[in-house]
């Protein structure tokens, strides 16, 4: 399990935690992507948003994982993001099995009232029943907040995420202390909105830049030039940790 923790919100983290997912998927890894943001989730809005759709229920009944009746969710506020998604606590818990599929990445949305669970527990469920091959990313609350520790503690290591301004640069290194005291020491650092990363930003966080993320807008996710650096930065996760533990090519 890979955290995928930042500074303030607005540095990159969602858009690499789908970056890095979808990158892992074009490689051939059953990659899962978790909201650990509980509060201001949006992986699964941003995930809809951008580029090819992720695997749903949907796609599940035409044959991509395993054909199944969904359970309606429980009555409440609706689901964040597009409805379509299962959320972390319904696989985590095991009333869903998890629908790995090699072709595209897999979102687990936000729980419907998160503030009925226990995140620590069950992100470590969640651990459990995710197939060990493959890739499980988190994306983090933004951030040295509280809430930032279940998945700091949950995951084997992070991956951090910062654009290269002062203030950013700033909080990811506090996120970053925060991480290696909760033993969950970072792999690298993705940095945002740029196609240069000086040597001192390696040396301030004290492990090597994993990916140059350049500046696109509207929709970095859709821009050949994104894609390609977060299938830079998968590759270097690979070769620098998930070569003996994910099922990738």
């Amino acid at each position: 399990m890979i955290a995928v923790a930042g500074g303030k919100g607005g540095s990159g983290k969602t858009t690499t935690t789908v970056g890095l997912a979808r990158a892992f998927s074009r490689r051939g890894a059953p990659v899962v992507a978790a909201d650990a943001d509980w509060d201001l989730p949006n992986l699964a809005e941003l995930a809809d948003e951008t580029g090819t759709p992720v695997a749903t229920p949907e796609s599940a009944r035409s044959g991509a994982v395993e054909s199944e009746t969904l359970e309606a969710e429980p009555v409440g506020r609706e689901p964040v993001g597009s409805g379509k998604h299962l959320t972390v606590t319904r696989v985590a818990r095991g009333k869903r099995p998890v629908p790995v599929d090699r072709r595209e990445p897999v979102v687990l949305d936000a729980p419907d009232r998160p503030r009925e669970h226990d995140a620590a527990v069950v992100l470590a469920d969640l651990d459990d029943v995710v197939p060990e091959d493959a890739p499980l990313l988190l994306d983090c609350p933004a951030g040295a907040s509280p809430d930032v520790a279940a998945p700091l503690r949950a995951a084997d290591r992070c991956v951090l995420v910062t654009p290269l301004r002062r203030p950013a640069l700033r909080d990811a290194a506090k996120t970053a202390a925060i991480a290696r005291r909760l033993e969950c020491p970072p792999l690298g650092i993705v940095v945002t909105r740029t196609r240069s990363v000086p040597d001192a930003v390696s040396e301030l966080f004290r492990c090597p830049v994993l990916g140059r993320i350049p500046a696109k807008s509207p929709v970095p996710l859709e821009d050949a030039a994104v894609e390609a650096a977060y299938d830079s930065a998968a590759e270097t996760l690979v070769e620098t940790y998930g070569r003996d533990r994910w099922r990738i090519a």
